[in-house]
């Protein structure tokens, strides 16, 4: 894995990018639109009725288990395992992450990966699909534009990165490969489970209606700005105490609901570190996830910063 990850990932190989026909571009936008704007419409219908009558207990629950779960399964699973290889482990939790972050509605697991890798192998420079300084404008209408390709206007982009470029490894994972292509399964699921959850514990429709607000709905609305939001703001705003050739920046304001991704330039530093909250006060929640899996045996090999490598890039 190890191997097929460093070809993947080789700065100064071409990305292997194509670019979709006009019918399936078409399809694609609308289906992006859809999955973006259904989530926010479900966001300001709970902004309203919680001013109304409050937030239960039960849907805060329901919304933050299934945040957890599909966040995880994307910082855990789609970035530091599948994509940098952070760590080892078994083939049921490997399994298990993949479906997690499938459920997080950020694509399927082998698109994220080589989108993600190409990211990082041309990071802020032609042929990163998501950089927010590659867009043209003077001012202020130039940074607004950039931003708003990095945060979610690349997703409107007919441009694909190739998988057998980029995801080779993954490609030749069967298990993955049937996970990658149940992914309109795990939508459907991911839709789901709260509501039903919801109905289960309160054996009430209102309850069921209110689980799928908080906890589908809203839930993925928070969940995609979240992980947008270390694109867009995360090469913009913020410390860069690791200089490099692209612009990511460490942002103590997301590092909460962003699980500990939002210490990007530690990440962009030490891409393939288990941890990116490397500093005192560095809260990473998905790095002490992993330690955490590591202590009950459920990971191995697990890659840290040690203090040769940390000297190394501050001087």
């Amino acid at each position: 894995m190890a191997q097929a990850l460093q070809e993947a990932v080789r700065p100064e190989a071409t990305p292997g990018v194509r670019r979709l026909d006009e019918r399936t571009a078409t399809l694609q936008r609308r289906l992006v639109l859809a999955v973006t704007i259904i989530p926010f419409v479900g966001f300001v219908w709970a902004v309203v009725t919680w001013w109304g009558s409050g937030l239960s207990v039960v849907d805060a629950v329901i919304a933050g288990g299934f945040y957890l779960f599909t966040g995880f399964g994307i910082t855990v699973g789609f970035h530091r395992y599948f994509t940098h290889g952070s760590f080892e482990t078994n083939r049921f939790l490997r399994g298990t992450l993949a479906i997690a972050g499938s459920m997080a509605v950020q694509g399927p697991v082998i698109k994220w990966v080589a989108d993600h890798r190409r990211h990082h192998a041309f990071s802020d420079q032609e042929g990163d699909p998501h950089s927010p300084h590659l867009e043209d404008g003077p001012g202020v209408k130039g940074v607004v534009k950039g931003l708003w390709h990095a945060h979610m206007g690349w997703l409107f982009s007919d441009e694909q990165t190739s998988p057998r470029r980029w995801a080779p490894d993954l490609l030749k994972d069967p298990v993955i490969m049937k996970i990658d292509r149940l992914f309109p399964l795990w939508l459907v699921l991911t839709f789901a489970l709260p509501p039903a959850v919801g109905w289960a514990v309160t054996g009430t429709l209102a309850g069921a209606l209110t689980a799928g607000l908080w906890g589908s709905l809203v839930r993925v609305f928070m969940l995609h700005h979240v992980t947008w939001s270390i694109n867009s703001i995360c090469h913009f705003y913020g410390k860069r105490p690791f200089k490099g050739d692209d612009h990511s920046t460490n942002n103590w304001l997301l590092s909460l609901v962003s699980l500990g991704e939002s210490w990007h330039n530690n990440h962009h530093a030490f891409p393939t570190a288990a941890r990116h909250g490397i500093g005192r006060f560095q809260f990473d929640l998905t790095g002490a996830f992993i330690g955490f899996l590591e202590k009950v045996g459920a990971a191995r090999r697990v890659k840290r910063v040690n203090p040769k490598q940390l000297a190394a890039k501050s001087s």
